[in-house]
């Protein structure tokens, strides 16, 4: 019996470690992020290039993707208002009928975003491959990371200790029904992203370098 009572407070406090040590990962990102994204359109500096982080454009069971969907509106906005020039969409790609980055490029160009400025990174299968392959592949050191809020923290927290000059919109939330398997699911992933930074985890393919223009062009008339 004694045995029993010994594994059950050993499995209890290591459960209530974790627990406190994800409470604290969660705090140090929220804090350190929060001046550095924004849901205000005026309050976001213009930059040469928007990170566009992917997602599957329908759910499992064939219903559209609200985080798809509201996050491609905000890369609207952030271009119809000057504020980026250039787009890299970093998604997974990494089964031949799954395709973010084409997904989303679609849906862009069908709300008359130019072919031109948008850039496919293929292999950003998490948020530290995307965020690092755009300073290391894109040769961007500044860029806004677009996606919904509870994203964004981690993305410009992670793009930060690596040194980059990162900034975020927060895309429209999803409603809570809908979004709460996602979030939570966020609300551990900061864990792992303290793991990979403790480790040095570097992202899983990089490449040949890649080319963005400069532009000053005006944005296209809508």
């Amino acid at each position: 019996m004694w045995r029993k009572r010994k594994y059950r407070n050993i499995i209890l406090a290591a459960f209530v470690i974790v627990f406190a040590l994800t409470i604290l990962a969660n705090i140090a990102v929220n804090q350190t992020a929060k001046n550095f994204i924004s849901d205000d359109i005026l309050n976001v500096k213009p930059n040469n290039v928007g990170l566009l982080l992917g997602t599957s454009r329908n759910l499992k069971n064939g219903a559209k993707n609200d985080f798809f969907f509201n996050r491609i509106d905000a890369t609207v906005e952030l271009y119809k208002s000057g504020k980026i020039k250039n787009i890299i969409i970093s998604g997974d790609n990494s089964k031949a009928d799954y395709n973010e980055p084409a997904d989303m490029k679609a849906e862009l160009v069908s709300k008359r975003i130019p072919d031109s400025i948008i850039y496919l990174d293929y292999a950003g299968f998490r948020t530290l491959d995307a965020v690092v392959r755009a300073r290391d592949v894109f040769g961007q050191s500044s860029f806004i990371v677009i996606s919904q809020k509870f994203h964004n923290e981690r993305a410009v927290y992670l793009a930060r200790k690596f040194g980059i000059n990162t900034y975020g919109y927060n895309a429209k939330e999803v409603l809570a029904y809908k979004g709460f398997k996602t979030k939570l699911r966020e609300f551990f992933a900061r864990d792992k992203m303290f793991l990979d930074l403790f480790l040095g985890v570097k992202p899983k393919f990089l490449g040949e370098k890649i080319i963005i223009k400069q532009r000053n062009s005006a944005p296209a008339n809508f």
